[in-house]
């Protein structure tokens, strides 16, 4: 695919796909690195100009690399529908359908046959506020132990993490978390010990403060999922089996999986949720976690920009219906989103891409300590996705996660959102709150003597 533009008296050409969406990218220090950004903003603007009229079926026809990921997500498109109901469409008039009033209700039809070629071509075409305008009515509801994504509803991933897998640590946080309303999305546990001693430690503990307080949610422990697997053959229960991904298949690998492990990660859960229906209310059992930049950081991306392989690796993640997808925006670093506005930026894209895919997108709305980001750029992030819709985003204890080492947002960063745009937490989970911790707003809540000699029973295996 060749194509052209003249703009303020230059004149660009761009010799394939993956040059075209590269060069009408909006500025990432990652692509930068890579060496495929454009070099101006003139020619930035010509390369938005060409994929403006390039049709979604050229893009479904060039294919950007010749691997699983792609095999496997083009294996799924119903070429004969997607080719008389979008194919015909060039990318700008697709952006014009997405932002038209009346998208929302044609979207369900629609969702499975954009691939995410498309979507991220479609995000590249947008600004900000037509991200935010795009997805706030594009509503995903999943259900595992209970259910995300209705209307009015920002859910929130309880993350207490510990240095040292600490069981009272955990427990703390998680009550201190639980308190402020967080947790209704899960209670997700990065172990600092990536054994299978610590996740099967860690997954009872989850077991046992879900099952003893009757709280309406599910958890997770975020080892790799071999790890995971491991766990469960010794007998652990795993309400969501968690991985990372990423848009190509050499990415993948890097993080030590492939498609088929991760099939068969997939069979395992749910073969054991199958087992014990009363517990599990759905059919979701799968949590994924993104980020721009994850292919280039172990050069895999094949010439493909970040937010193009971002729509892939959520692409990816579509293939084994999810629970919940997070896209954990300024983690990896300065590198690949260099400040604020591209950290703010991304997260939007990313959040865009997933959502006119029809997956469950949450977002870490986050910042690593060496990046040109502060607490304040990261409010007016987290209002912003909130705005658009997002699906969860993160509370981790005072925003500042010691064990991992980053910036997020905190238990009241979730509780004052949810206020100030008048959210409120998953059904199940917010009436049990109000049973729990009373009728005060969840700023005010504290943990109930009864509950807080609980959790020392708990952490004592009493």
């Amino acid at each position: 695919m060749k194509g052209s533009a003249r703009v303020g008296g230059e004149h660009f050409t761009f010799g394939a796909l993956a040059e075209i969406l590269a060069k009408a990218n909006e500025p990432k220090s990652g692509d930068v690195l890579a060496g495929i950004a454009a070099a101006s903003g003139a020619e930035r603007m010509a390369a938005k100009l060409v994929l403006a009229d390039v049709r979604l079926s050229e893009i479904v026809d060039e294919p950007l690399v010749d691997d699983e990921v792609t095999t496997a997500i083009l294996s799924r498109l119903d070429r004969e529908r997607f080719d008389t109901t979008l194919g015909g469409l060039t990318v700008g008039e697709f952006r014009e359908r997405v932002l038209s009033p009346g998208f929302a209700s044609e979207w369900p039809g629609l969702r499975g046959l954009v691939t995410p070629e498309i979507a991220a071509a479609t995000a590249k075409l947008m600004s900000n506020l037509d991200l935010v305008r795009a997805t706030v009515a594009l509503q995903v509801e999943t259900t595992c132990r209970t259910t995300v994504g209705q209307p009015g509803v920002l859910a929130a991933r309880l993350q207490p993490n510990h240095p040292t897998d600490d069981p009272a640590g955990i427990a703390y946080s998680i009550f201190d978390g639980l308190s402020h309303a967080c947790g209704d999305a899960l209670l997700g546990v990065n172990p600092a010990v990536e054994s299978v001693e610590s996740v099967v430690a860690i997954l009872r503990m989850l077991d046992a403060f879900i099952d003893e307080l009757a709280i309406p949610t599910q958890g997770c422990v975020l080892a790799h999922v071999t790890t995971q697997l491991a766990a469960i053959e010794r007998g652990a229960r795993a309400d969501l089996l968690f991985q990372s991904v990423a848009g190509t298949a050499a990415a993948n690998r890097a993080f030590g999986v492939d498609l088929a492990l991760l099939m068969e990660a997939a069979d395992a859960v749910r073969a054991q949720h199958e087992a014990d229906p009363g517990r599990y209310a759905g059919r979701h059992a799968m949590y994924f976690e993104t980020g721009q930049g994850s292919a280039l950081s172990s050069d895999a991306h094949h010439g493909i920009d970040q937010l193009t392989c971002e729509a892939r690796a959520q692409g990816f993640a579509r293939l084994f219906d999810p629970f919940l997808i997070n896209s954990v925006v300024g983690f990896i670093g300065p590198e690949y989103l260099a400040d604020a506005e591209q950290i703010t930026r991304a997260g939007l894209e990313d959040h865009f891409v997933g959502k006119v895919m029809g997956l469950p997108m949450g977002a870490d709305v986050c910042f690593t300590n060496h990046v040109a980001a502060d607490h304040n750029s990261n409010d007016s992030a987290l209002l912003l996705l909130a705005l658009a819709g997002c699906t969860f985003v993160m509370g981790v204890p005072a925003g500042d996660d010691v064990m991992l080492g980053y910036q997020s947002t905190s238990y009241h960063d979730v509780a004052t959102t949810r206020e100030v745009l008048g959210r409120r937490p998953a059904p199940e989970f917010d009436a049990w709150h109000r049973r729990t911790f009373g009728t005060r707003s969840a700023q005010e809540a504290a943990v109930p003597a009864a509950i807080g000699r609980r959790i020392g029973d708990l952490v004592a295996g009493r």
